[in-house]
């Protein structure tokens, strides 16, 4: 087997022509979420499926209408895990992670998940198994008798269909993530398979830059792609500074071409999650920003330095953002669209429901929410394309366009 468009995975940049990505599809993880699971889900509310699912076809129909492949999570994964041996070693390494410590328990699941064919197998262990699913077993250790009234054997995952955080496509190879959460590292392990076994990856030798057995945590959302030679990092909620030092040692050690990353200190709050959340680049010299990280934001560059024992140099910048952004990025000027306008009501409400995280599938060309319409109608007037979709459910999820897509191949920038 040949590997798939020679690298298998090409981005060199945000803005780039879209040509393939990855999503998921939401699944019954979503009602899978209950009141008393909400915070340690990592939800402010519980989406409505199928309306959520309904606006997430709306979502990859703009993207295939626009000449994007859509390739799914689930359907990779099952396909990923299509030969015996790999399928049980997904499960025993799944279980282990999903942290079944009762020996009953593993042994009854292992009996479950066997009579499941590969797609059933996924979806479950995405959607998460009750305890009343497996019905024919009886506690027999401590560990059980002392979760017995927790309503899952194994959580729901419904974070997934945000496919930006678990791994990041950077170049031809990835960072494969350590989430910061219990809750979303289990998610990575479905990139794992995929990348290692799948048919269409698993011969084309991509590097990986960062692993998920890393300690510190390093999350997609953070992870900008500027051009051919820059990208942004958030420092923030997710993502450590010692994460980044890690990837930058690895990628500036690679024959990638980058050379420069500016690491955004962003404040480490909720609605701040990522910095994807705050700031997405949307043509050459635009980029949307929400005013409430303009003044307390720092930003330290580290570019690629082989006399230095790390590899590379820091430096704290003085400058405001636009110039920074000048000077790495060669542009003359540079224009911040301010979320719906800086309004302090506007601005707040739209961030909150990511107005600011828009998914470019081409130079000036984005993926938006409609529920944010001031910001969108700002993003017009600035000349910017937009591709409106459905949003009431999905939003629920404190997730954007960018954050729901993982683009695994774009044109390079001209």
């Amino acid at each position: 087997m040949t590997c798939y468009n020679k690298t298998g995975l090409n981005v060199r940049s945000e803005i780039g022509k879209l040509r393939t990505v990855l999503l998921h599809r939401p699944g019954r993880e979503i009602e899978n979420i209950t009141p008393d699971l909400m915070e340690r889900l990592l939800f402010d509310d519980i989406p409505f499926l199928e309306v959520a699912a309904r606006e997430h076809d709306a979502f990859a129909d703009v993207l295939r209408n626009n000449g994007v492949e859509v390739l799914y999570l689930e359907k990779l994964a099952a396909e990923a895990i299509s030969d015996k041996l790999i399928r049980d070693k997904f499960v025993d390494e799944f279980l282990n992670e999903a942290k079944i410590r009762g020996l009953g328990v593993k042994q009854q699941l292992k009996i479950y998940l066997e009579q499941l064919d590969n797609q059933a197998l996924i979806d479950k262990l995405m959607a998460g198994i009750r305890t009343k699913e497996l019905k024919s077993h009886k506690i027999i250790s401590l560990a059980e008798m002392v979760k017995s009234n927790y309503p899952f054997v194994i959580d729901p995952m419904p974070n997934l269909y945000f496919t930006r955080d678990p791994f990041a496509t950077i170049g031809s190879g990835i960072t494969l993530n350590h989430m910061r959460t219990e809750t979303r590292n289990r998610e990575t392990i479905f990139a794992k398979y995929i990348f290692e076994y799948h048919p269409r990856f698993k011969d084309c030798n991509i590097p990986i830059w960062f692993n998920r057995n890393e300690e510190l945590s390093l999350e997609g959302g953070d992870e900008l792609i500027l051009n051919d030679k820059v990208l942004a990092i958030g420092i923030s909620q997710r993502t450590d500074a010692g994460a980044i030092e890690k990837f930058a040692r690895n990628l500036f050690s690679s024959e990638e071409g980058f050379d420069t990353i500016l690491a955004f200190d962003i404040p480490k709050k909720r609605a701040f999650m990522h910095l994807d959340t705050v700031f997405t680049m949307i043509d050459y010299d635009k980029f949307t920003i929400h005013p409430g990280i303009e003044g307390p934001l720092t930003v330290f560059s580290i570019t690629k330095d082989a006399n230095n024992i790390n590899g590379f140099k820091i430096v704290k910048e003085e400058a405001e953002l636009n110039e920074i952004l000048k000077k790495y990025l060669n542009l003359d000027s540079v224009t911040l669209i301010r979320c719906a306008g800086g309004d302090p009501i506007d601005s707040a409400r739209e961030q909150w429901n990511d107005g600011s995280n828009t998914l470019a599938i081409s130079p000036g060309e984005v993926v938006v929410y409609s529920r944010n319409h001031v910001t969108n109608k700002l993003l017009q007037e600035h000349g910017i394309k937009t591709h409106i979709i459905p949003s009431s459910e999905l939003s629920r999820g404190r997730g954007g366009p960018r954050c729901m897509s993982m683009p695994l191949i774009r044109d390079d920038l001209k």
